[in-house]
C-alpha cells in the first residue's frame, strides 16, 4: 500500500518520469536471484563427461535435486531449470505488466515467505496465495511453449490440466516444457546436455513471444 501510494504521488510529478527509477528498483528486486547459467554449469560439465557421481553431487549441492538414478536426476534438473525460469522471470514479468510493480513485489514476497517462512501456518498460507498468483501465468507460458514448440504434445498435456487447480506450477511447467521441446530420454552424458540446451532454447523463444506480446498490448492500451 505504501509503495502504491508513493508511486501515485510521484507519478503526478514531471509526467511520471520520477517514478521510473522506483519501477526499475522494484522490478529488479522482484526478479529471482538464481543465475541458471552459473548454477547449471558444473552439472553440465559432469553430465558431459558421463560422471554420474559428480552429477549427483553438484545437483544436490547447487539445486537441491536428489534422485536414485541418472534418469530421475536429469529429469529433476530439467524440472528445476524450467521452474526457476518461470518463478524468477515469467511470473514476475506477467504481474508487473498486468498490475504493475506492487503485484510483482507481492509475488516475490509470497515466494520468499513460502520458501523461508519461520512458522508452518505462514508457509502454508503463503504457499496457497502463491499458487493462486501462479495459476494464470503458468498456463500462459504453457500456451507460449505450444506456439514455439511441439503444439500437439503440449495440447495433449493441457487437455487434462488446463483447469486443474490442484496441479502445482512446478509440475505443470515441467511436463509441458519437456513435451514442447521434445527432449531426448534423460540419460547422463552428452545426450543429457543436449536436452538441457533444447529446454533453454525453448525458454528463450517463449521469452521473445512474451516481449512481443506485451509490447503490442502496451501500444494498444
Amino acid at each position: 500500500m505504501l509503495l502504491q501510494l508513493a508511486l501515485t504521488i510521484i507519478g503526478s510529478v514531471a509526467y511520471g518520469w520520477l517514478a521510473l527509477p522506483i519501477h526499475l528498483l522494484v522490478l529488479i528486486y522482484s526478479l529471482g536471484r538464481v543465475d541458471l547459467v552459473a548454477v547449471l554449469g558444473p552439472f553440465r560439465d559432469a553430465c558431459r563427461r558421463g560422471d554420474t557421481q559428480a552429477a549427483v553431487h553438484v545437483a544436490g549441492r547447487d539445486m537441491g535435486v536428489q534422485a536414485d538414478n541418472g534418469e530421475q536426476l536429469l529429469h529433476g534438473v530439467q524440472g528445476y531449470m524450467l521452474w526457476q525460469a518461470f518463478q524468477s522471470f515469467f511470473a514476475v514479468i506477467f504481474w508487473y505488466v498486468v498490475l504493475g510493480p506492487v503485484a510483482a513485489l507481492a509475488y516475490r514476497l509470497l515466494a520468499l515467505a513460502a520458501e523461508q517462512g519461520t512458522t508452518p501456518a505462514l508457509v502454508e498460507r503463503a504457499g496457497q496465495l502463491r499458487h493462486a498468483f501462479e495459476w494464470v501465468p503458468v498456463r500462459l507460458l504453457a500456451a507460449s511453449f505450444a506456439l514455439v514448440g511441439n503444439f500437439v504434445a503440449v495440447s495433449r498435456v493441457m487437455l487434462h490440466e488446463l483447469l486443474n487447480w490442484n496441479i502445482s506450477a512446478a509440475q505443470l511447467i515441467t511436463r509441458v516444457g519437456c513435451a514442447a521441446s521434445e527432449v531426448p530420454p534423460p540419460v547422463i552424458g552428452p545426450q543429457g546436455v543436449t536436452g538441457l540446451d533444447m529446454l533453454w532454447e525453448l525458454l528463450v523463444r517463449a521469452a521473445i513471444v512474451w516481449y512481443a506480446g506485451f509490447a503490442l498490448w502496451t501500444l494498444l492500451r
